[in-house]
């Protein structure tokens, strides 16, 4: 299927519920006042704002195009890309989430260069794999645009996403929002790689068999 039609689905739902989650992984606020001071300087077209958005979340955006392509030349590029369009994008947004905000745009960013780079079959390991994972429970190849479109999957995707345990959701957010693997996840949620493997697992399963219910596959 196309599969990076699959996982905008499967990502932009989960960006619904990243608010909690990103508490949980950072271990901080998720608006902070220094974030508020940086949107302040982008309203105002102080060029500084980009600067202060790379020091704070410059690393963080790298990890994050480097999981979904592979190439360090690549993901610094992609990074420039992804403050320019944040440059574009404040004002007129305010976000209320500045971090997830800028990961999002960085995000599409990379996913948009690894659409173009996908004829060539040069996505990242991490990306692929995440992918392929995906592509197997989500809708067939002629329906994704239209159930894109509709937000029909989104919206059950939402639902099914709502009625899990925070621990789940969150495991869900590292592995394909964060491209994270199974051992970094087990290191950072306290857990063994064994457990987040079938955790992920079942979860697909219940993933299916959901969409299947809603008569989504």
């Amino acid at each position: 299927m196309d599969r990076i039609g699959a996982y905008f689905i499967f990502c932009n739902t989960l960006h619904c519920f990243a608010d909690s989650i990103y508490k949980e992984i950072s271990g901080k606020a998720v608006m902070t006042t220094e974030d508020q001071e940086i949107i302040a300087m982008f309203f105002a077209r102080n060029e500084l704002a980009v600067a202060e958005t790379a020091q704070k979340y410059g690393a963080l955006c790298m990890r994050t195009a480097m999981n979904i392509l592979g190439s360090r030349e690549d993901a610094e590029e992609c990074v420039n890309d992804a403050y320019l369009r944040l440059w574009h994008a404040i004002p007129p947004a305010e976000p209320s989430h500045f971090q997830a905000f800028v990961l999002t745009l960085t995000r599409r960013a990379a996913l948009d260069r690894a659409d173009q780079r996908s004829r060539k079959k040069r996505f990242g390991d991490r990306c692929s794999a995440a992918l392929e994972e995906l592509a197997a429970i989500l809708p067939a190849p002629d329906d994704v645009q239209q159930q894109v479109e509709d937000s029909a999957v989104s919206e059950a995707v939402r639902r099914f996403l709502d009625a899990l345990p925070e621990e789940h959701r969150t495991m869900l957010l590292r592995r394909y929002w964060y491209l994270q693997s199974s051992r970094e996840i087990a290191r950072e949620m306290g857990i063994t790689e064994s457990r987040v493997r079938v955790t992920l697992m079942r979860l697909r399963q219940k993933l299916r068999a959901y969409l299947e219910k809603e008569d989504l596959l």
